[in-house]
């Protein structure tokens, strides 16, 4: 792997991974939102 391919995987890599952080934490967000809505009902 020359080192411009390694640059581009490493990039292509750490978007990926905060693509997956973001939706984890949207996830995360709408679960906690339903359950206050379902506890305080």
């Amino acid at each position: 792997m020359t080192p411009e391919e390694e640059t581009e995987y490493k990039a292509r890599r750490k978007a990926r991974n905060v693509v997956f952080a973001v939706a984890m934490f949207a996830f995360v967000a709408l679960v906690y939102a339903i359950t206050v809505v379902r506890v305080t009902d």
